[in-house]
This record gives C-alpha cells, structure tokens and sequence, in this order.
C-alpha cells in the first residue's frame, strides 16, 4: 500500500458510520453482511448507507458480491491487511520487541 492508498482509507474511516460499518462487518467474518442487515443494524437510511459502503469499497477495504436481490458486503482482508502493514512499516527503528505488544493485541482473541 502507498502513501496516497493509506490516506484514501484513512479518509473513508474518518467518519463514525463508516467506521461502524466496517467493524460490524469485521465481526461478522468472511461471509459479510447484506446492505439490508447493515442498515437495520446501524440504524442508517439505506441510500446514507449505500453511499457510505462504495466510499469504503473505494477505498480498498470493502468488497461486495450480489446474493439474488440484495448485495452482500464483506471486508477486503487484503486491503485491511496492507493498511496495518502500512502503519508499522519500519515499526520501532528496528527494534521489533516495541511493535509486539501491537502485534499481540491484533490476534483474535476469545470473548
């Protein structure tokens, strides 16, 4: 991920339903979440929550797939992954023990 891709999804989570968005949509795992589901969740208007989903699929983090009538959205791990990746690039002037608490909290952990 380059500079212009971080600020490009950086940008799209900086908005508190967009960020909502995609945290619910990281619970729900890789099987994703119809748009239907996510507004009722959110308690958003559906043509907000449209909007809201193409600017984080835009963004790299988000991807969606028709399921029949409705379309279903799932996060982009890749996307996710290069954005993190991005962030602890050079993490700590080569000293690797820092970034390990980090790295840590990053592993699923059981409720």
């Amino acid at each position: 991920m380059d500079t212009n891709d971080a600020l490009r999804a950086f940008a799209a989570l900086g908005q508190r339903s967009r960020l909502d968005a995609l945290r619910l949509l990281v619970r729900a795992g890789p099987e994703g979440i119809a748009a239907g589901e996510i507004a009722r969740a959110l308690d958003q208007r559906q043509n907000t929550l449209s909007t809201n989903l193409a600017i984080l699929r835009d963004a790299g983090l988000l991807h969606s797939a028709r399921d029949g009538r409705s379309v279903r959205y799932a996060v982009d791990w890749l996307g996710v992954r290069g954005l993190i990746a991005f962030l602890m690039q050079d993490c700590c002037g080569g000293r690797p023990e820092l970034c390990q608490p980090v790295l840590d909290a990053l592993v699923c952990q059981p409720r």
